[in-house]
């Protein structure tokens, strides 16, 4: 950004009360003739500032702004722009292996004899610490105290990098562990929504934008702040000052009327939006919502629903500015000064809304009657997949019977068995002394689960616990339910893990906290925990029951991700819900009920209760919120957010320009990926002799391709950890691990629950290598292939990749020695992330696939005309069978823009940074 330019004759001023501040105006380009600019929607406008702002016939060009200021909503324009934001977002799960990512190319550029200080953040990160907090502890006073020991036991290698990247990186700040989860202190602190730079004497005012590492980003739209998730990979290219390339999007309108009925959360509104826009599909565009709706909703609310863009396949789901903006900045303690510039500069450049304010045109549009949503659940595996409240039981033993596969009449026996438990039904819990002079006693509970039962009921993730109408609503559900005697069945593992200090002492200054800690929701730790795997064992007799009787149990949880695996490897149905109903149904303690019409249990008299009982009204939640929340609370524990514990501030922390690699550590190992780095890219011909790896259905997430949670010791990565000396009980989670190749290799591929065609009868991860079809374990087939240099493609559905950001998906499968991915449709984040390692991401014709093809996995595949790759560009398949059958079908090279082909070209996107750093100086 200089402060020299003057592109379009657009540099202007404004004042304010004590300064002069310079903005780059969009009403100049269309007094110009460029576009109807006024009338486009928010979120292009501010793509367009950012080139406008940024033009330097560099990296943005007029030609840049010119295109966009053309952007046409009936007609795509297929131009990629260079987008510059003005900040990097991170989460510890991700932003280790960045962290690691940055110390090899310091490392590389080193021994290569550059100089490493030119590996160093340009653009400004965050981090923040709240993927690695585990209820390995809950019920009682105590567990967060013990999660967060444990916490430091486990990860105190990670956060000492941490620390070293802190310190050896320019533009680079840590807020540690215990604060709460990165979306939601961006929403409560970290977005400025309009910033401030000085650039040489002058004081620039342009809009908060923003990349995150993490696909839930989005929840800052909300704030009208443009932001969202892209792959680590391309995160890391921009902190180190690279533009993030990206196609002209379409905007799709999604216009909100009406207001939420009595009884019906802002959860139930979201998981209504996410099953009508994943219905329209609208992967790789952007979501904008307009109407009068939209002043119904507080901003709490509107972030539940930008925060599931992922869920519904958005890049964005944007919120403009208005005066519910400015409003929850002032409640959550933005000082007055600022707030009023936030106003003035969004006024002056057209991106404040009102009820007045013309209709933007867009692309295409939707539009909800928010009085039609209902209570409702989502599951058992995708976030999509809505149940209206009252049909949860029916669509549970729908579920048993054709997702599961179980027979009816099983259903109904414990259908029944969950009858009589919520008519007064006990446990019989024995106490048995363990001998000598033990002080403790040794509690056994004989609990008879069946299917259905819910063994894990979690408040957790930014999703909701950012919105204080759904958290205090909780809170007072569970005073009602104590007052009538109601308490939640022993067999349910409960968890409170608020996203930010502030929940927490709201809900102790509301006197909301001891009903719910009386119906075991004790806070756990301030972090992502349940919503993103890290729910930690289930209880030991349980998890017994579970195994023996092959039972289908379930997970309630306030998050935004139920994907099979992701909650917990031994729970295969899990459910989205809002807070009041996560406390609901862990009372019931089952799915398997209908809790409209049957009672949520039985007081000590034996009368019935029923959820119309206990749920709170709209008028009573408001009026909690307003005599408790106040900006004081916000500044209180802002104020000392950089501040850590005595365990984070007595870490011992590396010190120097380059990182001291431990080889015997296991969590923190230097990545292959620049060992032994050519200067000069090798030649990239033709894909020749590639054997299928993996054969996939649809819908394989990046949690099937790279789990984040905890893994078994009979697992191939927890028998490396245990050949490395790392006892079980430390073995932490695959997230946790992402600093160790050796480990995450061996984890891809390794869910549980995947499903290969090549191994039809079984889950996990298996195939077989050819030629012969012998059965081994991913991992080993993709060394043995590597071992004898034969290279690996991959086939695949639709919505192959969806899910989570995870960068380690695609570097996973690039060491596994996988060159191509072929699939029927890609997830925006994981397409960009396979070509950011240098896999080549492939589609199969439309109306085609792999069955049709007649490929069944033991083919040798040629994938020619990739010496000469354009973006879009279709190549030739040859697939050989083993029987000597040949097919032959074209797909279409998914490398969407020219710079992708540069980065394929070059083996991925830091390949290509680290190869233009060394060409242009060496030291």
């Amino acid at each position: 950004m200089s402060a020299y330019m003057n592109p379009f004759g657009s540099k202007d001023f404004i004042g304010t009360d004590r300064s002069r501040i310079t903005l780059y105006r969009l009403s100049r380009l269309e007094e110009i003739g460029l576009g109807n600019i006024s009338r486009f929607p928010y979120s292009i406008k501010i793509l367009l500032e950012a080139l406008l702002r940024h033009v330097d016939e560099r990296i943005v060009t007029e030609e840049d702004v010119e295109s966009l200021a053309r952007w046409d909503p009936k007609n795509r324009v297929e131009r990629e722009i260079p987008f510059i934001p003005a900040r990097v977002l991170l989460q510890d799960f991700t932003g280790v292996p960045a962290v690691v990512d940055l110390a090899a190319m310091r490392s590389a550029v080193e021994r290569l004899g550059g100089d490493p200080a030119r590996i160093n953040p340009v653009i400004p990160a965050d981090l923040v610490i709240d993927h690695s907090i585990q209820v390995d502890y809950y019920g009682t006073s105590y567990a967060r105290a013990y999660n967060e020991k444990k916490e430091f036991e486990r990860n105190r290698e990670r956060y000492a990098v941490l620390r070293w990247g802190q310190k050896a990186f320019d533009n680079f700040r840590v807020i540690p562990p215990g604060r709460g989860i990165v979306h939601q202190i961006n929403l409560e602190y970290l977005a400025s929504v309009v910033h401030v730079k000085k650039v040489n004497s002058e004081l620039i005012a342009f809009p908060d934008t923003l990349v995150g590492m993490d696909s839930h980003t989005t929840m800052i739209n909300s704030l009208g702040v443009l932001g969202w998730g892209v792959g680590g990979i391309e995160a890391e290219a921009v902190m180190l000052g690279q533009p993030y390339h990206m196609p002209v999007p379409e905007v799709v309108g999604f216009k909100l009327y009406g207001e939420l009925k009595e009884g019906v959360t802002a959860t139930d509104l979201v998981l209504t939006i996410t099953q009508m826009l994943r219905k329209h599909n609208v992967v790789g565009k952007f979501v904008e919502f307009y109407g009068q709706g939209l002043s119904t909703l507080s901003l709490p609310d509107r972030a539940t629903i930008s925060n599931m863009a992922p869920e519904y396949g958005a890049t964005v789901g944007f919120f403009p500015i208005d005066d519910e903006t400015l409003k929850y900045l002032l409640m959550t303690g933005r000082k007055r000064e600022h707030v009023d510039l936030v106003k003035l500069y969004a006024m002056e450049q057209g991106l404040f809304r009102t009820d007045e304010s013309p209709e933007p045109l867009f692309s295409e549009t939707l539009e909800l009657d928010m009085s039609t949503v209902e209570p409702s659940l989502a599951g058992p595996k995708r976030p999509q997949d809505r149940i209206p409240l009252d049909e949860m039981e029916a669509s549970f033993h729908n579920a048993m019977e054709e997702t599961f596969l179980r027979e009816k009449t099983k259903v109904e026996a414990d259908h029944e068995y969950h009858r009589w438990l919520g008519e007064g039904g006990s446990f019989r819990v024995e106490h048995k002394h363990t001998g000598g002079e033990e002080p403790a006693a040794k509690y056994e509970m004989k609990v008879p689960v069946k299917s259905g039962s819910i063994v894990i009921a979690a408040i957790t993730s930014c999703t909701n616990t950012s919105n204080p109408s759904v958290m205090i609503g909780a809170g007072l559900l569970a005073r009602n339910a104590v007052e009538r005697g109601l308490k939640v069945k022993p067999y349910v593992k409960t968890s409170l893990a608020p996203g930010s200090r502030v929940v927490s002492e709201y809900l102790v200054n509301s006197g909301l906290m001891p009903y719910l800690e009386a119906l075991g929701f004790h806070l756990v730790g301030y972090g992502c925990t349940t919503c993103i795997g890290n729910s930690g064992p289930i209880p030991e007799n349980v998890a017994k029951a579970m195994k023996e009787n092959n039972l289908i149990v379930t997970a309630v949880l306030s998050g935004n991700r139920n994907f099979e695996g992701r909650i917990n490897p031994i729970v295969k149905a899990n459910y989205l819900a809002s807070p009041p109903l996560v406390v609901a149904y862990a009372i019931s303690g089952t799915v398997d009920i209908d809790l409209k019409t049957e009672p949520i249990g039985y007081d000590p008299n034996s009368k019935p209760v029923y959820l119309k009982d206990i749920w709170p009204g709209h008028e009573e939640i408001q009026q909690v919120i307003k005599n408790t929340i106040s900006p004081r609370l916000f500044e209180k524990q802002y104020s000392v957010v950089s501040s850590g514990t005595e365990l984070w501030e007595n870490l011992k922390v590396p010190s120097g320009e380059l990182y001291k690699w431990d080889n015997e550590s296991t969590y923190i190992q230097e990545p292959p990926f620049f060992r032994d780095f050519p200067i000069k890219p090798p030649e990239k011909g033709d894909l020749r002799d590639l054997r299928i790896l993996v054969y996939l259905g649809d819908s394989i997430t990046t949690d099937h391709i790279s789990p984040a949670g905890e893994f078994s010791q009979d697992s191939l990565a927890g028998q490396y950890l245990i050949s490395q000396g790392v006892a079980h009980l430390d073995f932490n989670s695959y997230g946790s691990r992402r600093g160790n190749h050796e480990v995450m290799m061996r984890g891809t591929f390794a869910n549980i629950n995947l499903r290969n065609k090549l191994v039809p009868d079984k889950e996990g991860g298996w195939t077989r290598y050819f030629p012969g079809g012998k059965e081994m374990t991913i991992y080993d087939a993709a060394m043995l292939y590597k071992k004898n240099g034969i290279p690996l493609a991959i086939i695949a559905g639709k919505e192959y990749g969806t899910g989570s950001s995870r960068d380690w998906a695609a570097k996973g499968t690039c060491l596994l020695g996988v060159s191509a991915v072929i699939a029927e449709s890609f997830e925006r984040i994981h397409r960009s992330n396979l070509v950011g390692m240098g896999v080549l991401p492939l589609q199969f014709m439309k109306g085609e696939k792999a069955d049709t093809l007649g490929i069944n996995g033991d083919e040798v595949l040629n994938i020619l005309g990739t010496s000469n790759i354009e973006p879009g560009g279709e190549l030739r398949v040859v697939a050989k069978g083993e029987n000597g059958k040949e097919e032959i079908f074209n797909v279409i090279a998914r490398l969407d823009a020219p710079i992708e082909v540069e980065f394929y070209r070059n083996g991925g996107i830091l390949h290509t940074f680290l190869r233009n750093i060394l060409g242009n100086k060496r030291r």
